[in-house]
């Protein structure tokens, strides 16, 4: 692609500072439909001491947004402009910040799940391994069984697209009986970190996880350690969570935590089986949250190994809220092995977005909004929380200016739409921003638009709900009949965000 060639002079910030600090390594991790209350810093009982570790040493955000969904979610983050704007699958309307930030001299490299139609190689990365479609049996994403091991479980009979560098594989099945998707991720992007360990350029690490994407597959030693833990019940743990959350100063105990979804029934109503059966699903998923921590550890040990942790940007966030979704294709197959294929269900799902109504694919709290953690040795300040009003289409800009690189007007003699995000370095330097005039949502048939501390939402074919979101986090109460002109005004907004979407 014709892109732009960047300037390579030390970026603005560090020359303010008249800093010698040579641009920072980047690394940006996210999770697939995890839940904003699943890791310990966000409240979760599960154990992510690596998360909570970036978390104590960095900051931490309570106002974070995406796009509800994973591939919308994935072509916003890499662009920097809303996903409706720059095409969800091909993004042929915009440049990806490794487009951006290779010609700046960044080494560039993808290790995980990339679920849009180009291929990373094709689009501005270096390297590339892992799943390019949208999920996958864990144990082995091919068609074809291993000898000596069932036939895999699968949500669909068409094979799935991996990718290894330039080359898609449709069906791939590893020899490797130990496989599993999360490990071979952090496997290939060390085994990157020690090939470019002596660069003197810096790198741009992507890893966006499979995991915990259903279905419902983890290694027995780790469910092990969570089976039992749930017959609490998803009621209970959503109070324990909501409490934690208030305890760790994450949120308001102003803001009532939203009641149990009324697509779910009260634990206390399942039977002796069901609730074992239950448990069992969330001890997986719990297992799946764990795993991708530990290997989140192990890439991070080599980071500090080749002397580069500390000058190194990490972020880790999710594409969208928990996961309501139920293709258990093998219902009478327990979740984890490789023959079975499940998935975690509303309920759990329910828990998972604690304090938040609602889930993935809607435009509630419970499915647009993530946890963030931003970590940055000597510029941003450990410890920190803070409730200044992120989106992911922050994250290209951000990039761009740590980098000292500059935006095309244009590809391939095509004109680029301009970036709809601004850079998250000022808050992460504990200095004030500007917030986000408007920031838009659409998915299906999912839309919601918020301009300060007003949000309307939309879902299907009911009305348009207005919420107050500082008086009001967990969206209870709809002031839509009493500000019929705040609702009017911000229909319009969104109306014509949307034509300009398409232009």
């Amino acid at each position: 692609m014709g892109l732009t060639t960047a300037s390579l002079a030390l970026p603005g910030y560090l020359k303010a500072a008249g800093s010698n600090t040579s641009r920072p390594n980047i690394i940006l991790i996210m999770a697939d439909d995890l839940g904003y209350s699943d890791i310990g810093c966000y409240g979760g009982e599960i154990r992510t001491p690596n998360l909570d570790a970036l978390a104590a040493g960095g900051m931490r955000f309570t106002q974070f947004y995406n796009c509800a969904k994973c591939s919308p979610t994935r072509a916003t983050l890499l662009t920097g402009q809303y996903d409706q704007a720059v095409g969800v699958q091909n993004m042929e309307h915009g440049v990806t910040f490794a487009e951006v930030l290779r010609p700046a001299g960044y080494r560039t490299i993808i290790s995980g799940k990339w679920h849009q139609k180009p291929l990373p190689t094709t689009r501005g990365f270096d390297r590339y391994y892992g799943l390019a479609d949208g999920c996958c049996n864990y144990w082995n994403p091919g068609i074809k069984a291993r000898p000596g091991e069932p036939k895999p479980g699968r949500k669909r009979a068409e094979p799935r697209r991996w990718a290894i560098e330039g080359k898609a594989i449709m069906g791939y099945t590893p020899d490797d009986k130990n496989f599993y998707t999360t490990d071979a991720y952090a496997d290939y992007a060390i085994a990157r970190l020690e090939e470019y360990k002596n660069e003197s350029k810096p790198f741009l690490l992507y890893l966006p996880q499979t995991a915990p994407h259903y279905p419902l597959h983890a290694w027995p030693d780790d469910i092990a350690r969570y089976r039992g833990r749930y017959k609490i019940g998803w009621d209970k743990l959503r109070l324990q969570r909501y409490k934690r959350q208030i305890e760790m100063g994450m949120f308001d105990p102003k803001y009532e935590m939203s009641p149990r979804d009324e697509r779910v029934p009260s634990w206390d109503s399942l039977s002796e089986s069901d609730k074992d059966q239950a448990d069992l699903k969330m001890a997986v998923y719990a297992a799946m949250v764990d795993r991708m921590d530990q290997a989140l550890g192990r890439i991070f040990a080599k980071v500090k190994e080749i002397g580069k942790w500390n000058n190194t940007l990490i972020l880790f966030l999710s594409d969208n809220g928990g996961c309501p979704e139920t293709p258990d294709t093998t219902p009478n197959i327990p979740p984890g092995p490789v023959e079975g294929y499940r998935a975690l269900g509303p309920a759990w799902a329910n828990a998972s977005n604690s304090p938040y109504r609602k889930f993935k694919s809607t435009d509630y709290e419970g499915g647009n909004h993530t946890p963030f953690i931003a970590y940055w040795p000597g510029v941003i300040k450990p410890g920190t929380i803070t409730d200044k009003v992120g989106h992911i289409i922050d994250i290209m800009p951000t990039f761009m200016e740590i980098a000292g690189a500059e935006y095309p007007d244009r590809i391939d003699n095509r004109k680029v739409k301009p970036l709809a995000g601004k850079s998250l370095l000022p808050i992460f330097q504990g200095k004030r921003r500007k917030q986000h005039d408007v920031l838009y949502w659409q998915f299906g048939k999912a839309k919601a638009v918020r301009t300060g501390d007003w949000k309307l939402v939309k879902l299907g074919n009911a009305d348009w709900e207005l919420y107050n979101l500082e008086k009001d986090r967990t969206e209870l109460y709809n002031l839509a009949s009493q500000h019929p002109q705040k609702v009017k005004q911000l229909i319009e907004l969104w109306d014509d965000w949307w034509k300009k979407c398409k232009e």
